[in-house]
């Protein structure tokens, strides 16, 4: 792809400049998992099985990254056609210890008309919607020896079996709705693609990820237009370069919150205890705190981290209080976000 190598520029400019910083890993760590396989070809229809598109669409994506990211180790469930429990597959990434989790799939329904991209997150918002999902997906385990047993007495065809499960991916909720939208944004804006949404489902190769994770449906093998689309190398391609730009995207933040900082603050007193500000922006050139880039925003303050000037507006001794300088704030900066101080020093 002529035009994937640049997207990860930012990305690795930040991994060469914060390489020596990294706090506890080396490097960010995604597992892609390539759903189906082996004896388990997944949907049939149109002369195409799901277990071979999965497949290549999730070697494709893992090549673009291994490629642009070198600061990221992409670790594949499966790398050729064999069948994995799904016990088996988010204990892989549960062992490495990883920071994402990607599950590709493609849809079926006896709806024939049904056609477009969507992706799921681990919830049971939406479950009476997306029960048939749930259901296909997850009844692989009974091919699975002993399936009662390892996954407790689960029924994949149970709507009890659905709802005794608690939430244990409840902590990383917000992070994978998050990198779910952005996927689907890109599957809209680079693949052209019918946006069927983000949705919730109790699916198990979620539920028993303990990272953010999310399962992308890439199209309906079942509709005869979305069938001759995914027939295509090419667009292949095109759909696993979309769930790329959607991770450099998400590894781009994932940098700025998690590498250890080097922090000087100024232009104003620091405050004691815990305090939050808005960040607007950040610049390698000291900027006047009345530079018109601010747009008027006062009080403005800025402190350094890793060589780059990063500048805030306002200060709350809570995250409620800055709520309306926040919306003001991305009037003009769509990106501003809160950040903590403990007693003056970036957290």
């Amino acid at each position: 792809m002529k035009n994937t190598w640049f997207i990860c520029v930012v990305t690795l400019v930040a991994a060469l400049f914060f390489s020596s910083v990294v706090e506890a890993k080396d490097k960010f760590v995604v597992v892609i998992d390539a759903g189906h396989g082996g004896n388990d070809p997944g949907a049939v229809a149109n002369r195409l099985k799901e277990k071979n598109i999965n497949l290549d669409i999730a070697l494709k994506l893992g090549k673009m990254i291994q490629r642009n990211c070198s600061d990221t180790k992409v670790i594949y469930t499966r790398s050729k056609d064999v069948f994995v429990t799904l016990k088996g597959r988010t204990e892989i990434g549960n062992k490495a210890k990883a920071d994402l989790f990607i599950s590709i799939h493609t849809n079926s329904a006896k709806n024939t008309s049904a056609r477009g991209t969507e992706t799921y997150i681990y919830g049971l918002e939406q479950a009476d919607i997306n029960m048939e999902v749930a259901k296909r997906e997850n009844s692989v385990i009974l091919l699975e020896e002993d399936y009662t047993t390892t996954y407790q007495g689960y029924d994949p065809n149970s709507v009890e079996s659905f709802i005794m499960f608690d939430f244990q991916q409840n902590k990383y909720f917000e992070q994978s709705i998050h990198f779910a939208s952005m996927v689907q944004d890109q599957f809209r804006i680079l693949a052209k693609r019918p946006d069927r949404s983000v949705r919730q489902q109790n699916l198990l190769v979620l539920r028993l990820s303990s990272m953010p994770s999310i399962l992308v449906e890439v199209g309906y093998i079942s509709n005869a237009s979305d069938a001759a689309y995914l027939s295509k190398d090419a667009n292949r391609a095109k759909l696993a370069e979309s769930i790329y730009r959607a991770f450099v995207s998400y590894k781009d933040e994932w940098n700025r919150k998690n590498l250890s900082r080097h922090v000087e603050v100024g232009s104003t007193t620091p405050s004691s205890g815990t305090t939050y500000k808005i960040q607007l922006m950040a610049s390698k050139k000291k900027l006047s705190l009345q530079d018109p880039c601010f747009k008027g925003l006062s009080p403005v303050s800025y402190y350094v981290e890793n060589g780059w000037y990063k500048y805030t507006y306002g200060e709350a001794s809570t995250k409620e209080a800055l709520a309306g300088k926040l919306s003001q704030a991305k009037r003009y900066f769509k990106d501003a976000y809160i950040v903590t101080f403990k007693n003056g020093k970036k957290q």
